[in-house]
C-alpha cells in the first residue's frame, strides 16, 4: 500500500484499464450462448440464414472486445510504466541522499537490483493487477451465473473442482512465498560479483585471478540458479494440476449434460447439446480464471517480497541531515577542529580520532601526515560531513558544520578522493562536473593549474576525447590530475587533498604546488600526503598519530620539536636518497 501512492497522478488511466476489460469480458462470455444458438436452432435447425447472422454478430462482438483488451493493455501498460519511472526515480533520488555508512550497508550489486529487477516486479504486478484482476473476477463471477442457468446439476461440479483448486493454489504460495527472497538475495550476490569484478579488472589481470573469479561468479551464479529452479518446479507442478482438474470437470460436464440431454429430448425448454457445449466452455472459463488467480498470485508473492527491499531503502531516513543554513559571518575558507572524536559507526574499540585540536586560517595550505591507518582521511570526511563527529565539533567559517544546509556545505568545498572516480564521457565533461557552466577558457585554465593540459593536448581529440569507463584508458597520474581539474574549476573556499597526488611523480607536483600558489592564494588547502617531499612548502603541517594530532607547525619546525616527523623523514630519505631539510 506504501507504494499505491505512485499510481495516484495516473488514476484516469488506473480507471480506463479495467472499464475496457469489462467490455472485452463481458463479449466472452456472450459468445458461448450465442455459439449454443447456432449449433441447436442454426445446425440442428437446418437453419443456414440464423447461422449466418449469429456467425456474424459474433464476429463484430469478437472485433469490439479485442478492441477493449487492447485499449485495456495500452492503459495498464501506460500507468505502470508511468509508476516504475516514478518510483525508480525516487528510489534512486533516495540513494543518492543516503550517508555513507547507509550506502555501506547496502552493496552496490544489491542497490542495482532493487533499482532494476525488483523495481520491474513490482511494475508488472501493478499492470496485471489493473487488468487481470478485473477480467478474473468477472469470468468467475460471470461463468458461474451462466453456467448454473443452465443447469443446476452443474453446480455440483464446482461445489466439488473450486475447493480443491483453491486449497492447492495456496497450498503452492505458501511454500514458495519465502523462496522469492532467498531469490532477491542471491541475484544479488551475482551483480555484486559482477560489480567487483568489471570495477577491479586490472587487479584481477595482475594477479593471474580469472578462474578463481570465474569460479566465484559460478558459485553464485549457480545457487541463484539452484533457487530459481526450486521455486520454478514448484509453480510447475501447480499447472498440470489445475489442468488435470479442469479436464476432470470437463468430462462430468459431457457425462452429466450428456444424461440431461438424453432426458430432455421431446420436452420443451428441456437442455440440449449447444447447452452442453456453452456449459463446457463456462466452466473452462471458471477454473482458467482460478488458474489466472494463481499466477497473479505468484507474480504477487514474488513482487511482495520486492516491494519490501525496496520500501527498506525509502524508509532509510539520512543519518547526515540539513542544518539551517548558516548565515556569513564574514570568513570564507577556515577550517576549525575543537575536541573532536569519532569512531565509524557500528565499530567497536578505540576512536578513530580523538581530542583533535586544529585551527586552519582561510587562504593557508596545510598538510596532515602519518602513519596508514593513524585517521588522515578520517579527518578531512568529517570537513564536507560525510561522516558526523562523536564529540566535540568541527567549523567552518566560525559555524559548526552542523548548522549548513548540506548543499551549501558542500558547495563551499572541493575534495580531490583518495581514489580516483572518472565517469564515461568527454574529458572536457569530466572536468566540467565539478562547475557545468564553465567556458572552454575556463576548462583549460584549470586544466593548466592541475599539470594535464599537455597530455590532454597529445590526445588525437584533446578536450573532447572520450573517457573509457572509470577512465581505464588513462594512467594512475592522468586520471588524478583531471580529477584535481575537476576540483580546480569549482572555484572552492576549501581544497581537500586525499593522497590524491600519490600517482604523480616529484617534478610534476612541484608544479602543481607552485601553480596553486600562484593562482588560488585565497583557496584554503588541506592535504594528506605520503610523502614529505610533497608537503615541506606548506605553511604548517599536521603531524597525527594513533588518532591524534601531536604536533602542528611549519616543516624546519618539526625537524627541530617533532620525532615522530623527524622519524618519517630520516625514513623516507633511506628509501628515496638525500634531501635538502
Amino acid at each position: 500500500m506504501k507504494l499505491a501512492k505512485y499510481l495516484k497522478p495516473y488514476w484516469f488511466f488506473v480507471l480506463l484499464a479495467p472499464l475496457t476489460m469489462i467490455g472485452e469480458v463481458i463479449v466472452d462470455l456472450i459468445q458461448p450462448r450465442l455459439m449454443a444458438k447456432i449449433v441447436d436452432e442454426g445446425v440442428l435447425g437446418k437453419n443456414l440464414e440464423l447461422i449466418i447472422t449469429t456467425g456474424l454478430t459474433m464476429l463484430a462482438l469478437v472485433a469490439v472486445g479485442g478492441l477493449a483488451g487492447i485499449l485495456s493493455a495500452a492503459f495498464a501498460s501506460n500507468a505502470a510504466q508511468r509508476f516504475g519511472n516514478d518510483l525508480r526515480n525516487d528510489v534512486f533520488r533516495k540513494v543518492m541522499s543516503l550517508s555513507l555508512q547507509q550506502t555501506d550497508k547496502f552493496t552496490t550489486g544489491s542497490l542495482v537490483t532493487r533499482l532494476t529487477n525488483n523495481i520491474t516486479a513490482v511494475q508488472d504486478i501493478v499492470s496485471q493487477i489493473i487488468r487481470m484482476f478485473v477480467r478474473a473476477t468477472m469470468q468467475f463471477v460471470g461463468g458461474i451465473y451462466c453456467a448454473l442457468r443452465i443447469s443446476g446439476s452443474f453446480g455440483i461440479i464446482l461445489l466439488i473442482a473450486l475447493p480443491i483448486q483453491l486449497f492447492l493454489i495456496f497450498l503452492m504460495l505458501k511454500k514458495a512465498s519465502p523462496l522469492y527472497a532467498q531469490v532477491q538475495e542471491k541475484l544479488d550476490r551475482v551483480n555484486s560479483v559482477v560489480q567487483e569484478n568489471v570495477t577491479g579488472a586490472r587487479v584481477v589481470k595482475a594477479y593471474v585471478k580469472e578462474q578463481h573469479e570465474i569460479g566465484r561468479f559460478n558459485e553464485a551464479n549457480t545457487n541463484l540458479r539452484d533457487i530459481n529452479l526450486t521455486v520454478q518446479k514448484l509453480m510447475a507442478t501447480l499447472s498440470p494440476i489445475l489442468m488435470i482438474i479442469m479436464n476432470a470437470s470437463v468430462i462430468a460436464i459431457l457425462l452429466i449434460g450428456g444424461q440431461e440431454v438424453q432426458d430432455s429430448i421431446g420436452v420443451i425448454g428441456g437442455i440440449q447439446v449447444g447447452d452442453v457445449m456453452s456449459a463446457i466452455t463456462y466452466v473452462t472459463q471458471i477454473l482458467m480464471s482460478m488458474m489466472m488467480v494463481s499466477m497473479m498470485f505468484q507474480s504477487l508473492t514474488r513482487a511482495s517480497a520486492s516491494a519490501k527491499r525496496i520500501i527498506e531503502v525509502l524508509d532509510s531516513e539520512p543519518v547526515i541531515k540539513d542544518g539551517e543554513n548558516a548565515s556569513p559571518t564574514g570568513e570564507t575558507g577556515s577550517v576549525t577542529f575543537k575536541n573532536v572524536s569519532f569512531r565509524y559507526p557500528n565499530s567497536a574499540g578505540r576512536p578513530v580520532l580523538h581530542d583533535i585540536n586544529l585551527d586552519i586560517k582561510k587562504g593557508e595550505t596545510v598538510a596532515v601526515i602519518g602513519a596508514t591507518g593513524s585517521g588522515k582521511s578520517s579527518l578531512v570526511n568529517l570537513i564536507p560531513r560525510f561522516y558526523d563527529a562523536d564529540e566535540g565539533e568541527v567549523l567552518i567559517d566560525g559555524r559548526s558544520v552542523k548548522d549548513y544546509n548540506l548543499d551549501t556545505l558542500r558547495h563551499k568545498i572541493a575534495f580531490v578522493l583518495q581514489k580516483t572516480e572518472l565517469f564515461s564521457g568527454t574529458v572536457a565533461q569530466n572536468i566540467r562536473w565539478g562547475y557545468p557552466d564553465a567556458t572552454n577558457e575556463e576548462v583549460e585554465q584549470a586544466a593548466k593549474i592541475a599539470q594535464a593540459d599537455d597530455f590532454i593536448r597529445s590526445f588525437a581529440d584533446d578536450y573532447n576525447t572520450v573517457i573509457a569507463e572509470k577512465g581505464a584508458s588513462l594512467s594512475g597520474g592522468q586520471k588524478q590530475r583531471i580529477a584535481i581539474d575537476r576540483a580546480l574549476i569549482r572555484r572552492p573556499e576549501i581544497l581537500i587533498f586525499d593522497d590524491s597526488t600519490s600517482a604523480l611523480d616529484l617534478g610534476t607536483e612541484a608544479r602543481l604546488h607552485k601553480a596553486l600558489r600562484e593562482n588560488i592564494q585565497d583557496t584554503t588547502i588541506i592535504m594528506i600526503a605520503q610523502r614529505i617531499a610533497s608537503i615541506k612548502s606548506c605553511d604548517r603541517i599536521a603531524v597525527i598519530e594513533n588518532g591524534t594530532i601531536i604536533a602542528f607547525a611549519p616543516h624546519d619546525e618539526l625537524m627541530k620539536t617533532c620525532e615522530t616527523y623527524r622519524d618519517i623523514y630520516s625514513s623516507q630519505m633511506k628509501n628515496g636518497g638525500n634531501e635538502n631539510g
